[in-house]
């Protein structure tokens, strides 16, 4: 019996609805590997845990409760590379989900394991992932990331043009190009909203699905609708994140603005399938917004959504190339205005007709095949 490759997908997070690392957790085991994810542990949540029949481990830490200014961070992060190492030294491989896991793997390979194979997983354009990011932060980030990515065997990220920049900044191969999509799916709409806020069958139902931070134009959102007051449309606000009271507040004074919690990843789809069109309203604030694919945008494609989308040009070449949303010009209000008043007059059947086209593309099936192939090439 030949034993099976041990792989540790090495998450800094509770690995609560990170999809992609789960949808990839699936797909390497699926194929043969023994496969678990090493997370970090915040109660209730179980220390081993499965997660649709993937293994979990997340990793108590003595300063979890430690403040969480970055003198405490800094102590945090090197108490779970130590327990990381310390239990998982002699894997096969390290799945090093973004430039904060990647060190833990080179550290693995360099002095306790020069068999392991790493791969590295970019799921942002790392040294500047975050809106208002400082030059030093950058520059910071980009001399780690310079030093430790030449030790990575593959190296994995979500658009194509992320991967262009990261060929042309560290002058390596293209990385492999791994998009974050749902798995295919020919279901029925739900609608689960209508029915959850009472909402009427004539009234279009505008989503926006995701982290309620800065950056993806949600403050916008909420003054444009708040500014709708002919009963015709209405959004809803599905996610977790720091502007999550502001939303709250602003479904508490208007009646067309609701908020629903985030939900898991296995019944996502279906809320999302409840909407009539979607937003993803991604700001132009830093080079990962600018090169960005989100998942959220492939998801409303998946249900039968049409998009609203902002004009950054991966976004833009898909929404324009197959014909199943509106870009807005700006994000500003009333480019964004413009958007909501434009997609509502198209025609919904056409629509429809090019979604379901385009996500026989753009689905998990298709993205799995590129993973397996960078993980054969590590044979």
């Amino acid at each position: 019996m030949i034993n099976k490759q041990q792989v540790i997908s090495i998450v800094l997070n509770k690995f609560i609805n990170d999809s992609r690392v789960l949808k990839e957790s699936i797909s390497l085991q699926n194929a043969g590997y023994d496969v678990k994810v090493v997370a970090l542990h915040e109660d209730p949540l179980n220390e081993h845990d499965e997660v649709q029949n993937v293994k979990v481990h997340r990793i108590k830490l003595r300063s979890r409760k430690w403040p969480k200014k970055t003198f405490f961070q800094i102590f945090k992060y090197f108490e779970f590379f130590y327990h990381v190492i310390k239990r998982y030294q002699n894997v096969d491989i390290c799945h090093c989900n973004d430039l904060n896991s990647l060190p833990i793997g080179v550290v693995i390979k360099l002095i306790f394991n020069n068999t392991v194979k790493i791969v590295y997983d970019a799921h942002e354009y790392e040294i500047n992932d975050k809106p208002n990011q400082s030059k030093f932060s950058i520059k910071i980030h980009y001399l780690v990331e310079k030093f430790f990515i030449k030790f990575a065997d593959r190296i994995i990220t979500v658009s194509d043009r992320i991967a262009d920049e990261y060929a042309k900044l560290y002058h390596i191969e293209k990385p492999a190009i791994v998009l974050n999509t749902p798995s295919y799916r020919e279901e029925e709409k739900k609608n689960i909203f209508r029915e959850v806020f009472d909402i009427k069958q004539e009234q279009n139902i505008f989503l926006y699905q995701g982290g309620l931070s800065c950056g993806r134009g949600i403050e916008k959102l909420l003054e444009i609708f708040k500014e709708i007051t002919d009963g015709k449309n209405i959004i809803i606000f599905m996610g977790y994140g720091h502007l999550e009271s502001l939303v709250q507040d602003y479904a508490r004074k208007y009646n067309n603005i609701f908020f629903h919690k985030a939900v898991s990843p296995d019944v996502l789809l279906n809320y999302t399938s409840s909407a009539d069109f979607g937003i993803s309203t991604i700001e132009d604030s830093c080079f990962s917004y600018r090169y960005c694919l989100p998942n959220k945008m492939f998801e409303y494609l998946m249900s039968d959504v049409p998009v609203i989308v902002s004009n950054l040009d991966e976004m833009k070449k898909i929404v324009n190339k197959y014909h199943v949303g509106v870009v807005a010009e700006k994000n500003t209000l009333k480019c964004l205005k413009d958007a909501v008043d434009e997609i509502v007059k198209l025609d919904k059947n056409e629509f429809l007709k090019n979604l379901n086209e385009i996500k026989k593309i753009y689905n998990w099936k298709e993205q799995e095949r590129v993973l397996l192939e960078v993980y054969n090439g590590l044979r």
